[in-house]
């Protein structure tokens, strides 16, 4: 039998590495996310924002992600990323997802506490190990390619998460994962290289807080800031932009160069090929394999 989620990403804690966790919106991605992890034999997690579901649809991403766990026997999970509202957190939890995240970070920290309170305590009345992470620190919304920082996010040290909020935040919600504000941003700038980490909120948030800590807004990231992050207490890391990117440059290049080409299969391929190599590039970094 198969870990559970939680199991995974404690396991994953304690050997002081990540899991990786990579959005789709449509079946080459599920397909490149679990072709990668399966060449490494890493568990991996899909996710999918309020968009991407609504998209693909709620029950029809769950059985995709459950037959895939059920025909290899394998570790892959499936989580409801940025959800703002609890009637949508309890959509998910209802559905069978492993995993949800409840965004507050434009709230008061009141607000956002009493809100993932609520989540929590559905999650716990479900009757399965669902995990739910909250969100302290504003870093932006969207997966797209910026030209600058998104509005209203603030890098200075004194604008990210701090740990006492953290530990309050952890301790009165029940939380089981955190994503804390880390001088990461949603998205990716032009020329794909994002500001630093600050690796020492990383530390501290971490220790505050009790609980594996989250990265969101990955892509962008250098290799370095990855791994003292990683060392730093983050047990999950999110990637979707640059799978994006590498998706949309492929079909591009696909469609280009094969302009009597109609089979959406052929027409695709390409697609899916690119975001394998991105998905096991990341992986192999969060796991520390040369």
């Amino acid at each position: 039998m198969q870990k559970t989620l939680k199991e995974t990403v404690f396991d994953a804690k304690e050997r002081g590495v990540a899991v990786g966790h990579f959005n789709i919106s449509n079946l080459e991605g599920l397909w490149a996310i679990f072709r990668a992890a399966e060449s490494l034999k890493l568990p991996v997690i899909i996710g999918v924002s309020e968009g991407e579901r609504d998209f693909i649809g709620i029950p029809q991403v769950v059985a995709l992600v459950r037959s895939i766990a059920k025909e290899f026997d394998y570790p892959i999970y499936l989580n409801a990323d940025h959800t703002y509202s609890f009637e949508r957190v309890k959509e998910v939890i209802d559905a069978g997802f492993d995993s949800v995240i409840f965004d507050g970070a434009k709230l008061s920290l009141e607000e956002n506490i009493a809100q993932a309170k609520k989540c929590v305590e559905y999650a716990r009345k479900s009757g399965r190990d669902v995990l739910v992470e909250g969100e302290l620190g504003y870093i932006g919304q969207s997966s797209k390619i910026l030209d600058a920082v998104p509005e209203g996010v603030m890098l200075d040290e004194a604008s990210l998460t701090h740990p006492e909020d953290a530990k309050r935040f952890v301790e009165e919600t029940g939380v089981d994962l955190l994503a804390p504000a880390v001088g990461n941003i949603h998205g990716m700038l032009k020329g794909g290289s994002d500001p630093r980490l600050n690796i020492s909120v990383v530390e501290k948030v971490r220790e505050s807080s009790g609980v594996p800590l989250v990265l969101h807004g990955g892509s962008g990231n250098s290799a370095e800031d990855f791994q003292m992050a990683i060392k730093g207490g983050v047990s999950i890391v999110h990637i979707n932009t640059e799978l994006r990117v590498a998706y949309r440059d492929a079909l591009k290049r696909s469609l280009q160069e094969n302009p009597d080409e109609v089979a959406p299969y052929k027409i695709l391929k390409p697609g899916l090929q690119a975001m394998v190599r991105v998905v096991e590039d990341k992986l192999k970094l969060f796991n520390f394999i040369s």
